[in-house]
């Protein structure tokens, strides 16, 4: 090739992109890559640099700044290897020991020299002193800083001042102009810009107590920015789904669902029927329905499901219901069996255990429209499964659900311009905050009554000392004809947690109850295995069912009074309520134990607290949340991070209220600014929002 062509080739050669440096690198890790990510990376805490105190005046326990002359510098052997330096101002003395130093440290403390100290002081054998501080060569006319020093969030690989310098330098380079018309604004607070200029940089004379306790106005601006963002994402998902397709689900008089109304062997509670009207009048418009039914364990979720599945098929469609477990999906499978297919509804079963010519025929099934209902677990969503004109997508314990996973439930409907309605359901009742937040794109129906004939469950807290005498009360209600339940958390032994298993439990109370059916139930079980062990249960003809938390959801043996809950200390709140749930469902009285093994953690001993003090799912929820914080408590819901990094629904429901308002001003009167707040804020982050 001529050098000219070459040339010509070399510069036109789209360059490879610079390789990041290590620090860099951790702060992309961190999320930090655009200007306005570094300018909204708040600090942790901050240090007073901007004043020196008198070496004589220095108080032991307190972290100080001094400074002094270094008077003399020794490199001690003994008892360890260390840097000894003195150093000295008109009031006092102070020695400085470095265990960890580098030749260069020793350079640059010279005697005679000036230094500015930072660091924890105590006072030892030989006076004053501070092991390992921060030192800064400084003259006489150096000047202090004029801003608390910001100390961040940071790993390993980034240095505080590599952070602090790009910090600054986002902070400098953000846009940071008002998009927010006043209107909307709640009065007495500063501009985003002097708020972030005040959280990266106070002054001497800002109340530190309110940065640290995040009341400050500055902190009030930056949370309000950051729910409004929220609210105008969630009204987006909400406005984005309206303009939507969906087919009209319109319930015949006569038709379906009156008939499974009046083959039920029960009646209806009055919460259940006003949420299955709010149902069927969402699935008779042509835009998809977006609803969480919740209600409290044992409030009758599945027969208001049944009631929407009717809907559906009885306008010519199909209903898909997913669960997350196998032993739920079978649950709801028997029941809806027992309850559609004495009105003419095939109902196909579809699970991962379900393989060969049995799952085959259900895929047909399915595809053909033969099948009204399909009830299955993941398998429901694998790709060989088509629906014939699936109008209803139903979704039990909602939270256990990835986005992804929901997301490819809906794409089931392959009239690609028509969408499922989509109904999920949860017994983890939502506190009011999150239904303002992280659902606020949902319609809720929430079922606030139990059926007739359902007893309060007593709540008692044992240590694990007492396990003789949780026994001795299992044989007492075997003995009257009741059934209990054992869980444990574990299956089998584990060198990492020293937990009881299952197992082990098993064959304990196999040797305490001579004579008594005493079963095992663990996921690991073949999916035959679990089916046989829950049938003798729920027919009475097993006594006790030692279990892992396979049994959390679902499972419903009238007959069963006691529940006992091993290391109870380990489960989570709403997990504890779940599981409590499986008994008090008969007219008999039941007790709940939580077995505990000591000592208890602060979180462990609030939520057993909790279980004993309350049966109410409602307060449950709200202090799980309080306990938890909303991230965990939501589960699969966000993709990604939380999306509330500096507001708590705890303490901002005030702000809450504004920014909800402020978000409907804004999308109906303020578009653009809308679009530019959202931008600012959300950028990628929103992809959960389309499920």
């Amino acid at each position: 090739m001529p050098p000219a062509a070459e040339r010509a080739t070399k510069e036109t050669a789209p360059r490879a992109a610079p390789a990041l440096s290590a620090p860099q690198r951790a702060l992309h890790k961190l999320g930090l890559k655009r200007d306005i990510d570094l300018a909204l990376h708040l600090p942790l805490r901050y240090e007073d640099e901007t004043r020196n105190i008198p070496i004589g005046q220095a108080r032991e326990g307190g972290t100080v700044q001094v400074e002094g002359v270094v008077l003399d510098h020794r490199v001690e052997t003994r008892p360890r290897r260390q840097l000894v330096v003195r150093i000295a101002d008109d009031s006092g003395e102070l020695t400085l020991r470095f265990l960890h130093f580098y030749p260069s440290q020793q350079k640059a403390m010279p005697v005679g020299q000036r230094v500015r100290v930072r660091g924890e002081l105590r006072v030892g054998f030989f006076g004053k002193e501070m092991v390992h501080p921060a030192v800064k060569a400084v003259t006489e006319d150096t000047p202090l800083a004029q801003a608390m020093t910001p100390v961040y969030p940071a790993s390993a690989q980034l240095p505080q001042a590599y952070l602090r310098k790009a910090v600054a330098g986002g902070l400098q380079r953000a846009a940071l102009g008002e998009v927010l018309p006043p209107e909307v604004l709640p009065p007495g607070l500063p501009t985003l810009k002097q708020a972030l200029q005040l959280l990266h940089h106070p002054t001497p004379q800002t109340p530190i107590a309110a940065l640290e306790d995040r009341s400050h106005p500055a902190w009030e601006r930056l949370k309000f920015e950051e729910l409004l963002a929220q609210q105008l994402s969630q009204l987006e998902a909400k406005r984005e789904r309206a303009r939507l397709q969906a087919p009209a689900l319109k319930a015949e008089p006569g038709g379906l669902p009156e008939q499974l109304l009046a083959a039920l062997p029960f009646s209806l509670t009055g919460a259940q029927h006003r949420v299955c009207e709010e149902i069927a009048a969402d699935l008779a418009r042509p835009q998809p329905m977006h609803r969480l039914l919740q209600g409290d364990v044992g409030s009758g979720k599945t027969v208001v499901a049944a009631l929407a599945a009717a809907v559906a098929i009885g306008a010519g469609w199909q209903c898909a219901l997913m669960a997350p477990t196998e032993l739920l999906a079978e649950q709801h499978f028997r029941k809806l069996v027992q309850w559609l297919e004495p009105l003419g509804i095939r109902v196909a079963w579809l699970s991962g255990s379900r393989k060969g010519k049995a799952r085959q025929q259900m895929v047909d099934m399915v595809a053909s429209g033969e099948a009204g209902l399909v009830v299955g677990t993941h398998a429901v969503i694998q790709q060989d499964v088509n629906f014939h004109r699936l109008g209803l997508a139903i979704v039990d314990e909602q939270h256990r659900f990835g986005v992804a996973q929901r997301l490819a439930l809906r794409s089931k409907l392959e009239a690609s311009t028509l969408e499922p309605h989509l109904l999920m359901m949860s017994a983890t009742p939502i506190p009011r905050t999150l239904a303002m937040t992280y659902f606020a794109d949902l319609a809720v129906s929430t079922i606030d009554e139990l059926p007739p004939g359902r007893t309060p469950v007593l709540t008692k807290v044992f240590a694990d000392g007492r396990r003789d005498e949780v026994i001795a009360r299992i044989a007492d209600e075997v003995e009257a004809g009741r059934q209990v339940y054992w869980v444990c958390p574990l299956i089998e032994e584990s060198e990492a947690l020293d937990l009881r298993n299952a197992t082990e439990t098993h064959a304990e109370l196999c040797a305490a109850l001579p004579g008594r059916s005493v079963g095992l139930l663990h996921g690991r079980m073949p999916a035959a295995d679990k089916a046989a062990v829950m049938a003798e249960f729920s027919a009475g003809r097993m006594q006790v069912l030692v279990a892992t938390t396979v049994i959390e959801v679902g499972v419903d043996v009238p007959n069963a009074s006691l529940m006992v809950i091993e290391h109870a200390e380990r489960f989570g709140l709403s997990q504890l309520h779940q599981l409590r749930g499986r008994v008090g469902r008969g007219a008999v009285a039941s007790i709940c134990v939580l077995l505990y093994t000591g000592p208890l953690s602060p979180s462990g001993k609030a939520r057993l607290k909790a279980m004993a003090g309350t049966n109410d799912g409602f307060e449950i929820a709200r202090l799980d949340l309080e306990i938890r914080g909303p991230g965990e408590f939501m589960g699969a819901r966000q993709s990604g991070d939380a999306l509330l990094r500096f507001a708590d629904l705890a303490q901002d429901a005030p702000l809450l209220e504004q920014a909800r308002e402020a978000a409907a001003v804004l999308f109906s009167r303020h578009p653009a600014a809308a679009r530019a707040h959202l931008e600012r804020w959300l950028a990628t982050r929103a992809e959960y929002l389309k499920a």
